[in-house]
């Protein structure tokens, strides 16, 4: 089983990539591109933090129109 969790993924990515990945998710390139549970963390982290600025920007949105009308 341990073999199938270990799938080494080829992936492009630049210096400035790399410091991003490392300062949001702790980790690099190289270990995310090796390691699917780490890979899994990094993707449902990401996922979780689109759904919050999806709500975040709806709110804007609804008092964006609220204040449309309310003039």
């Amino acid at each position: 089983m341990k073999g199938m969790m270990d799938i080494h993924l080829q992936l492009n990515y630049t210096s400035e990539m790399e410091k991003a990945m490392q300062k949001s998710h702790g980790l690099g390139y190289a270990e995310y591109s090796c390691k699917l549970k780490k890979r899994m963390m990094v993707e449902m982290k990401r996922q979780k933090e689109y759904e919050t600025s999806c709500r975040l920007l709806s709110g804007i949105n609804r008092q964006a129109v609220y204040n449309t009308y309310k003039n």
